[in-house]
């Protein structure tokens, strides 16, 4: 693939992911205005989690049945409305709605990570894909950063304002030349083919439930972490919380190498040594309280652990059945979804019960649990190979 369409590929792809996480820092003061309880503003990002997980499943397998350009430029243009819609909201009710169908139409970011996937050849598909998901990574990160400045000099309501024109403008810019890519179903075979993914490809379901767990580890500390630093000693501002995010950018950087190692068929090491930093960042980030510089390390070795199985799940996914890029990508991502969601409101909740430590406990036991599955994944890999001999 060309450098600039890779390029281009993951500047839309992260514009559309961050208008997923923008309300991260914004949390606090979206649910004072609008009279919603601390402990309940997990539900924002919940919400627009739920919206995620339909759109995987209902709008990304479109991809391997329609005209991908069509699908993207359309899905862009419908973000940019629903984004314009909590812009404006009167209400919690309007807002809700707006997050959930920001969270439906936003799955364009996978469409393009499937889309970047097809184009590319059979040896470059990891170093595209990882490259795609350097700039979703990018995307989130500064998704944080920039809604916290704006919300600083104009209001939360300025960042949606801002991220609708800024999908519209995409919408319009976007593919003039593409390749078609269409597969010889009816929709309803689409999504009943999605389905069967999970019973027919071991590998996928490994990967699907690593996606939940280190997802729900990973939106833990995003979604919750606007309270501490919202309060007392700190009461950080807008900005500051959001400036928070630029010190995961260690992610990005992980992205890139994961999906060159997994072109090396080192794809299975990588996520072990991933899921083991993703499990040991929880030590420095529970004295997140006591000093900001134990956020920053934890929180580097929590998004370059997070960043480097998802980009080895995509890529070792991608190859089980490239003809069914699509579903693959969408059914994968439902579990990322899920995962998100589950961590987001567990997290909010948690830290009204029992505060900081009790929240990290919990980051603590999804990373774990995610380790378990990738030990207990290669054992049964390691089982059915012996018979082979020397097979790997």
């Amino acid at each position: 693939m060309q450098p600039s369409r890779r390029l281009f590929l993951a500047l839309a792809a992260g514009v559309a992911v961050a208008t997923v996480y923008v309300a991260q820092p914004l949390v606090v003061t979206m649910g004072t205005e609008l009279g919603i309880p601390p402990s309940r503003v997990g539900l924002f990002v919940t919400i627009t989690q739920l919206g995620y997980g339909l759109g995987l499943f209902f709008l990304v397998p479109l991809g391997d049945l329609v005209d991908r350009r069509r699908l993207i430029r359309l899905q862009f243009l419908l973000l940019a409305t629903a984004l314009l819609v909590v812009a404006t909201a009167p209400g919690a009710a309007v807002l809700l709605l707006g997050l959930a169908a920001i969270g439906l139409l936003a799955v364009v970011t996978q469409s393009l990570v499937a889309f970047a996937a097809s184009l590319s050849r059979p040896a470059e598909v990891g170093r595209v894909v990882g490259a795609v998901t350097s700039g979703i990574v990018i995307g989130i990160l500064l998704a944080r950063t920039v809604s916290g400045m704006l919300a600083d000099l104009a209001g939360w309501r300025s960042v949606y304002l801002a991220a609708g024109i800024l999908s519209l403008l995409i919408a319009l810019i976007l593919f003039r030349t593409t390749p078609q890519n269409k597969a010889n179903l009816s929709y309803y075979e689409l999504l009943r083919s999605t389905m069967t993914l999970w019973t027919d490809e071991p590998l996928f379901r490994t990967r699907a439930v690593l996606a939940l767990l280190v997802f729900a580890a990973f939106s833990t500390l995003w979604s919750s972490i606007a309270l501490p630093l919202s309060a007392p000693p700190y009461e950080l501002s807008h900005t500051a919380i959001g400036a928070f995010g630029l010190v995961g950018a260690a992610g990005a950087l992980a992205a890139g190498p994961a999906g060159r190692l997994n072109d090396r068929g080192r794809g299975s090491t990588t996520t072990w040594v991933a899921l083991v930093l993703l499990t040991a960042s929880w030590l420095p980030l529970a004295f997140t309280s006591d000093f900001l510089w134990a956020l920053a390390i934890g929180a580097i070795l929590l998004d370059l652990a997070v960043q480097a199985v998802h980009v080895s799940s995509q890529s070792m996914i991608y190859g089980l059945r490239p003809d069914a890029g699509s579903r693959l990508i969408g059914g994968y991502m439902v579990f990322y979804s899920i995962g998100s969601g589950l961590g987001a409101i567990s997290s909010t909740a948690l830290y009204a019960a029992g505060g900081w430590t009790a929240v990290c406990l919990l980051g603590a036991t999804f990373s774990l649990s995610a380790l378990a599955v990738a030990v207990r994944a290669g054992r049964s890999t390691s089982r059915a190979s012996r018979p082979c001999g020397s097979c790997r």
